[in-house]
């Protein structure tokens, strides 16, 4: 699990996994948004040529 922190005073609001989410912190009022960046896609691997000798 990730550790979901105000982005203005760094307190600490939950703790967990998401997609998006938006949270008002209770100490400053700053409405956090945050949202999974999507995962960087897979490289292509190097096609193995085998040569018959």
């Amino acid at each position: 699990m990730k550790e979901i922190r105000c982005g203005n005073c760094h307190r600490k609001l939950a703790e967990g996994e998401y997609t998006r989410l938006n949270i008002k912190c209770p100490r400053c009022g700053t409405m956090n948004q945050l949202r999974t960046e999507s995962p960087e896609p897979e490289r292509r691997r190097a096609s193995q040529v085998q040569s018959s000798d």
